[in-house]
């Protein structure tokens, strides 16, 4: 392959990759929004029906439909040029590090974008208000500052979706390439939506803990978020709730990331495949 061929190809794979991203994040994220309230008002401090119950689910959607599709977009170029960079037939055995790395790497840029869109969207699902999703990042930022108020528990995000990333990826990348050996079957989209579904379901469970301990801090009052990190805050959890409080939530995060991995790569794959189809 020359040069130039190489090139072009890598240019394709990253406009593919952010365009396919664009979609499959905001697709997901608008169908299984109501779910992902539920998981957010159950692990606030508040609890469940203090913070709304099951009322106003779609509550902070504005922020989310604005910010899913450059957050995802970010994620998947990065992640995809990493991959393709890296990973050739002469280094398959370390193939599922490479996935690792470029995950963990595509999650820490892709959360510039997704922590100020978490704060708006967290705070929106937990107040009665109809304070939008814009009104709430101005506060912040006037009272709070960019890095207490817009980037609020950015380091526990980080340490959610890193780890989550870290697990996701190499198992998703480990499903696709073994589908058709397995099972028999081609790798349609609807086989890569499956494989998605179950890396999401195994990550979630793996690191409900940590997605406590992001919520926690994103919704603490401000005079008290410079004092909460992550262990400060799994310990009070812990001496509060026991492992019932560590895994407050599972149920719907479990079943949200499930059903969100199978939408998620279904529709990447298949967006991808769409674009590679007309831009041939």
């Amino acid at each position: 392959m020359s040069e130039e061929t190489r090139h072009e190809r890598g240019i394709q794979t990253f406009y593919t990759s952010l365009i396919s991203g664009g979609i499959a994040g905001l697709v997901v994220d608008i169908v299984l929004y109501p779910i992902d309230t539920i998981k957010t008002r159950l692990q606030s401090e508040k609890g469940l029906w203090r913070s709304g119950g099951f009322r106003g689910v779609y509550n902070g959607i504005g922020a989310v439909a604005a910010g899913s599709a450059p957050t995802a977009a970010l994620f998947f170029c990065t992640y995809e040029t990493i991959k393709k960079t890296f990973t050739s037939e002469a280094n398959q055995y370390y193939a599922p590090y490479i996935h690792m790395g470029a995950a963990s790497i595509g999650e820490m840029v892709a959360c510039l974008i997704r922590v100020p869109v978490e704060v708006a969207k967290q705070r929106r699902q937990t107040i009665s208000s109809k304070t939008s999703s814009i009104s709430i990042l101005m506060e912040a930022y006037q009272i709070e500052g960019v890095r207490r108020g817009l980037y609020r528990g950015y380091g526990s995000t980080i340490l959610r979706e890193v780890p989550f990333a870290f697990i996701q990826f190499p198992i998703w990348e480990h499903l696709k390439a073994n589908w058709t050996t397995s099972t028999g079957l081609e790798l349609t989209p609807a086989a890569v939506a499956v494989c998605g579904a179950v890396a999401g379901g195994i990550a979630a469970a793996m690191t409900t803990p940590l997605d406590v301990a992001k919520t926690r801090i994103m919704l603490a009052e401000k005079n008290l978020s410079k004092r909460l990190t992550v262990t400060s805050v799994l310990r009070s959890v812990y001496k509060d709730g026991g492992v019932t409080g560590l895994f407050a939530g599972f149920v719907p995060r479990v079943l949200w990331i499930t059903i969100g991995g199978a939408v998620f790569f279904g529709s990447y794959d298949l967006a991808s495949r769409w674009l590679h189809f007309h831009g041939s």
